[in-house]
């Protein structure tokens, strides 16, 4: 039987250099404050580190703080010459000082990052009576960063608790620490984002939620989340806005990519990426105007007045759009509310399952996932077969085999076929026409 492990599946689809392992360096202090390793003892009764299965390394760890004077700032980071200009900023949101605990996902250049916020109230004037600061790590790949949750967590407390206080920092970071390659590459190391993937080859997130984040995702939304999936299979440009916390939103962000994902050959050649961004600020708007598509949040009122820089605005529940073309795809219609219908029994059908027959090796996860998969499998296999056929056309019948409705989808359905690049006669006649 194979060994079950618990490495995200991504990173097997990523191209280019990573991140490699670093030299053996004498070990330290080891990971203090709330983050284990794995260890053996030797003979000699020194402590040597276990091999590492994933290559989980990481580029940077960091402090951030809220300086009263001087505002957000890095007062700490390992290596001490990274490039850390506007992480100060994204490892503590707009708003952050209204909660008292956070946690972050944020993309900087060519890494990402994960940062744990935490404020508490102090007797200082100085420091206007709370201290707040921020611990994070970036890393070339978001599919691993949960693993730090509860290291980051406690390296907060510890740093509210003992300001400039290091040590377990250090140690962490010269354990993880990878050695990016030589060359033109050392600036721009691998993006991993969300290509085709297979049951269960998905990206492990740590979950808040006691029944997961995708669960939770859909239940907020309810039937609008099939208006979330076209926009998000259309690839369009999508920031989702929300006060803090912003932990939760960025859940929102990677479920959102997920709903577009198709395990068919070929499908999506000339379709733009869909790009995982988490958290923006001010400081992205020239980034996110050099982008296709992308799916973000922001806690920023002010991004909503820059309509320029997205198609789809999400605040809240509300699900809008600027763009006339756009508009009939915000209404729910009625092959959504079937899907929407087939989606809740058939999670009844799970819950019912694992209550009865102890079934636990299904989860909400995998039935979300696969639901949206299958679901889009089903309309790219239909389109792919209409564009092998000798007339290429595409009718109301294939719209309803596709689960689609022929009328209240057409204008999906014309935005899909452009976008992926089918070479097809949309022939569906008008209900408002003779």
């Amino acid at each position: 039987m194979a060994r079950r492990t618990d490495r995200a599946p991504l990173l097997d689809w990523a191209e280019g250099p990573g991140v490699s392992p670093a030299p053996e360096t004498e070990q330290g202090e080891r990971w203090a404050q709330g983050y284990g390793a794995a260890w053996e003892r030797r003979p000699a009764g020194e402590l040597t580190p276990l091999p590492q299965l994933e290559d989980d390394h990481i580029a940077a760890v960091f402090v951030v703080t809220f300086d009263p004077r001087s505002g957000n700032i890095v007062e700490w980071c390992r290596p001490h010459d990274i490039d850390l200009e506007g992480v100060e900023f994204k490892s503590m949101a707009s708003g952050s000082h209204r909660v008292q605990s956070d946690f972050i996902y944020f993309r900087k250049g060519g890494f990402f990052g994960l940062a744990c916020f935490a404020n508490m109230p102090v007797e200082s004037e100085l420091e206007r009576g709370a201290r707040m600061k921020s611990v994070g790590v970036l890393s070339p790949s978001y599919t691993l960063l949960y693993r730090y949750m509860h290291f980051l967590e406690n390296q907060v407390r510890h740093q509210l608790e003992i300001p400039g206080h290091y040590t377990p920092l250090e140690a962490f970071y010269e354990d993880k620490k990878g050695v990016l390659p030589v060359g033109p590459q050392t600036c721009q190391p691998a993006l991993h984002w969300l290509p085709p993937v297979h049951k269960h080859l998905y990206p492990e997130m740590k979950i808040t939620h006691p029944a997961g984040c995708m669960s939770q995702f859909i239940k907020f939304f309810g039937e609008q989340i099939f208006v979330l999936w076209k926009f998000a299979l259309l690839r369009k440009r999508i920031l989702i806005f929300s006060p803090p916390p912003v932990g939760v939103v960025c859940y929102r962000v990677y479920c959102c990519c997920c709903l577009a994902n198709v395990t068919l050959p070929g499908i999506g050649a000339t379709a733009p990426e869909s790009k995982p961004f988490f958290y923006v600020n001010v400081a992205d708007i020239q980034t996110l105007d050099g982008e296709g598509s992308y799916v973000a949040c922001t806690t920023e009122k002010i991004f909503e007045q820059k309509q320029d820089l997205y198609d789809v605005y999400v605040d809240n529940q509300n699900v809008k759009t600027h763009r006339e073309h756009l508009q009939p795809l915000l209404r729910v219609n009625s092959a959504d509310k079937e899907k929407y219908q087939r989606l809740n029994d058939q999670r009844q059908l799970l819950m019912y399952s694992q209550e009865v027959d102890g079934d636990c090796g299904s989860c909400e996860e995998d039935l979300f996932i696969l639901f949206f998969m299958e679901q889009n499998n089903r309309i790219f296999q239909t389109l792919l077969e209409v564009a092998s056929s000798q007339d290429k056309t595409l009718t109301a019948e294939h719209a309803r085999s596709m689960g689609l409705d022929p009328h209240g989808d057409r204008t999906f359905l014309m935005d899909l076929l452009e976008v992926y690049g089918f070479d097809l006669m949309l022939v569906i006649d008008n209900p408002c026409c003779p």
